[in-house]
């Protein structure tokens, strides 16, 4: 751990945050106290709903004050109380004194501007220096967060950049100015495993060389095993237990803190006995897709998504596919499900080959394979009742609609929740209810293979690991085969019966998850178990 310094750089004493009239309860949050001293990292955990990012976001003084009005207490930063600043003073203090890194730099970031400009607008704004000044600074600060030729990035937008580049051009801004205090707001839950150990590291190298204090919000305790100096804890707006990372980690007391902790997937694959061999549900051979792009003025570019892949997933069988971004795991997922056209090769379902098959003739296969994907929210539509929409599929292939609604009433209750709730409308549920009803509208069809693409990457990780029981249980119930797309090897470890390891369109290595993650044969496949956050770490059980 770090050596912390006596004076802290933000204290926050008792703060509460009055909720608007109607909410679910009074507080967003309520008496709230930590501190974070220079060169300490403190880690804010808790599930979506628990207070983190509104107390992040009153500390930068971004919160609709509309909305949410801070009511008591203090928020120290090196001894001045920003709840008593105003607007204009805040804005100062932003980018000077503290530095926030958003969970998705792509929303954060101009899409028609310059990523160097874009940093450069922050000492335009806070710094009197020449233009000139400004470039060489930008550059000097896009080398010290590891981006590669910076001077070259300098002239690029944010859509030429991988998603961990654009991580790094937002932490750029944060420390441009070099301000005591960096808040990171889940900065790595949409990354790979590696490009998330990347970030971990330049965050934690970062913090160690200009002294910064970082309050580091995140449900992810693999990060908190490998970044945290201190964890606070939070549910329902309220602090239940703070303490070092170790304290934390291997003895919690309360109750809260125990059942996050203990809903932390294990690397370990659990020992699962070899399964007969079942029918085969679905067969991809010699599967290619390549993407090519070709204009006027510049030589036609290849992308080849995916390469001979081969794969065969059988009944009642789970077959995960992991690999970093741009590995071609999504790809394959939906080449077999034919939301996009194969370039060559065969996909074979119920023994029939779909791969090159007309949308015409598509339609009678459509509800044997059935997706789940990353997004609850974007995946339902928001004009129509959970129930509307699970009940569709059905009775667009002939059932009727007294028949559809009995089917839908007792897969809510599958998926436990209560068949009355098929009259409310997605933004009514929680994020982790919503992807229940995925799930549901998906079972619907009762199809033989169910993919899951990131199904589970975005959630809490006691939701996520509800939703991974349930994946479990419905497999078992309906004897599905399903291809589990994800880039989390802790959740790949706990579902999967095999593990199918992509890298730039190629399988690299295939076998039961459990000797693959005893003795990797492939370097990639080490970097990938190595790089996973936590590794080391004995969580308590």
């Amino acid at each position: 751990m770090n050596e912390i310094s006596d004076t802290p750089v933000l204290e926050i004493k008792g703060l509460s945050v009055l909720l608007p009239d109607g909410a679910d309860r009074e507080f967003a949050i309520e008496e709230v106290s930590f501190s974070i001293g220079r060169s300490e990292i403190v880690c804010i955990v808790g599930e979506s709903g628990s207070g983190k990012s509104v107390t992040a976001f009153t500390v930068m003084g971004l919160i609709p004050k509309k909305d949410l009005v801070p009511v008591a207490g203090e928020i120290l930063l090196h001894g001045e109380n920003l709840l008593g600043k105003s607007d204009r003073q805040m804005r100062r203090l932003r980018g000077e004194k503290m530095g926030m890194v958003f969970q998705e730099p792509m929303t954060a970031l101009n899409p028609v501007i310059k990523v160097g400009d874009q940093i450069a607008e922050i000492l335009e704004i806070h710094a009197n220096m020449s233009a000139s000044a400004r470039k060489k600074r930008v550059i000097e600060t896009m080398e010290d967060v590891s981006l590669p030729e910076p001077v070259k990035m300098y002239n690029s937008y944010p859509h030429q950049l991988s998603g961990g580049q654009r991580q790094r051009i937002m932490i750029a801004m944060a420390l441009v100015l070099e301000p005591g205090l960096l808040i990171a707001d889940e900065p790595t839950t949409a990354l790979d495993v590696t490009t998330q150990a990347e970030v971990l590291e330049l965050i934690r190298d970062i913090q160690a060389r200009h002294g910064t204090g970082v309050m580091f919000i995140t449900h992810d305790f693999g990060v908190v095993a490998d970044i945290a100096d201190r964890v606070v804890v939070m549910q329902n707006g309220k602090v239940v237990e703070q303490g070092t990372r170790d304290e934390i980690l291997s003895a919690p007391s309360h109750p809260y803190t125990k059942m996050l902790i203990g809903s932390v997937p294990s690397l370990t694959p659990p020992v699962r006995p070899i399964p007969e061999i079942a029918e085969t549900a679905l067969e991809a051979k010699a599967l290619n897709k390549t993407y090519g792009r070709v204009g006027f003025f510049e030589k036609g570019r290849l992308v080849k998504a995916a390469q001979n892949v081969e794969l065969i997933l059988r009944r009642g069988e789970t077959l995960g596919v992991v690999g970093e971004s741009g590995s071609g795991k999504s790809t394959v997922a939906r080449c077999v499900v034919r939301l996009i056209d194969p370039t060559s090769g065969d996909i074979n379902v119920a023994g029939t080959n779909i791969a090159q098959m007309a949308e015409s003739e598509l339609r009678a296969y459509r509800q044997k394979i059935q997706i789940v994907f990353q997004d609850p929210y974007r995946s339902l539509n928001p004009r129509r009742t959970v129930g509307q929409s699970i009940v569709e599929g059905p009775m667009n292939f002939g059932l009727s609609g007294t028949e559809a609604q009995s089917r839908a009433e007792n897969l809510m209750r599958i998926v436990g929740l209560a068949p009355e709730a098929l009259t409310r409308f997605p933004h009514q549920f929680s994020g982790g209810q919503r992807q229940r009803i995925c799930i549901a509208r998906a079972l619907a069809m009762e199809p033989r293979v169910l993919i899951a693409d990131e199904a589970v990457s975005a959630l809490d990780v006691s939701v996520q690991a509800q939703v991974l029981r349930l994946l479990q249980d419905v497999r078992e119930r309906y004897d599905l085969a399903m291809l589990f797309i994800t880039h989390d090897l802790r959740v790949a470890a706990q579902i999967c019966d095999r593990i199918m390891v992509m890298q730039r369109g190629v399988v690299v290595e295939e076998g039961r998850t459990s000797e693959v993650y005893a003795n990797p044969q492939h370097p990639y496949t080490r970097s990938l178990l190595n790089a996973a956050p936590g590794r080391e770490t004995n969580f308590a059980r």
